[in-house]
């Protein structure tokens, strides 16, 4: 038996689970790097601009070929968690180490199978937490620590070039048609956080919002000073987004947007649901997005 502890009470698992089920972002990731194919998964394509319906990205639906897996039902999230259709997967266990589960959701899917939350706060476990915890909870806990250390290995290879260190970067959110106020995620969310991983420092504007329990900081373009000590902005966004940074006048006081060291990652598409890293999204998305993030720094310089 397993005993995980989490932000719910204790839940302990009597046996290796079979069926297993995943709710929130990135659970079957890492179960399908240990080899383990869920038989039901949250959405993760909710985002995706002009998405066909629910579904998984490449990483994932790459993963269940190469294991000559059946693909998982989808559960709908547009209302919440979907749970006559976890019900109708039986589960031997529920995976939610990162969502946002409420104690009443909590609640009912442990009348279902055993579930696991997240370990305090919702869409707040570190990528390597998430690892551990759900490696754990499937009986494979060594290979969840190889699997941690592997990826840290890939992320030094990639890096080893790079001039990161010593330069300012955070995630934000921002919209070319609405530039009023732009959000920066604070450096404990996991995508500022995977730019500490690639050897960036935070700007001021995402640690405040850290220290003060927050997400992310709203930023006023009145007070783009703010941000006057970040040297790569990375974010939400498309090609569109920078020339309209540039002919702001008050955004464009900002030496990242004059020097054009703006990385934009989509809106909706793989790429954009990969920078929200997972055990799979990583090596998917890792040589692609620090190639970004080189040209950005170089830009900085």
């Amino acid at each position: 038996p397993v005993t995980i502890d989490h932000v719910f009470g204790t839940t302990t698992i009597e046996s290796k689970p079979e069926r297993v089920a995943t709710v929130g972002w990135g659970g079957q990731d890492v179960a399908l790097a240990l080899g383990v194919a869920p038989v039901g998964v949250d959405d993760q394509t909710w985002s995706m601009d002009g998405s066909d319906g629910l579904g998984v990205y490449d990483w994932t639906s790459d993963a269940y070929e190469a294991l000559g897996a059946d693909s998982p039902v989808v559960f709908d999230t547009t209302d919440g968690v979907d749970f006559e259709a976890i019900a109708d997967t039986q589960p031997d266990v529920i995976l939610g180490v990162y969502s946002g589960l409420s104690a009443d959701d909590y609640a009912t899917l442990s009348e279902i199978a055993p579930t696991v939350a997240y370990p305090e706060v919702a869409w707040y476990t570190p990528w390597r937490d998430s690892i551990t915890i759900n490696a754990a909870a499937l009986g494979l806990a060594s290979e969840g620590q190889e699997l941690v250390e592997d990826l840290d290995k890939q992320i030094a290879d990639a890096t080893a070039d790079s001039n990161f260190a010593g330069k300012t970067a955070a995630f934000f959110y921002m919209s070319a048609a609405d530039l009023s106020t732009i959000s920066v995620y604070a450096v404990d969310d996991s995508r500022t956080a995977f730019l500490g991983d690639l050897g960036f420092d935070f700007p001021s504007a995402a640690t405040e919002a850290s220290a003060g329990g927050e997400f992310y900081a709203d930023i006023s373009a009145e007070n783009a000073d703010k941000l006057a000590d970040v040297d790569v902005i990375v974010t939400y966004g498309d090609d569109d987004l920078l020339p309209a940074l540039q002919a702001d006048p008050l955004w464009n006081t900002l030496p990242a947007v004059q020097n054009g060291a703006v990385v934009t990652v989509g809106s909706g598409d793989a790429l954009s649901g990969a920078v929200t890293p997972t055990a799979l999204s990583i090596p998917w998305m890792l040589d692609t997005y620090v190639g970004l993030l080189d040209d950005a720094v170089a830009k900085s310089e």
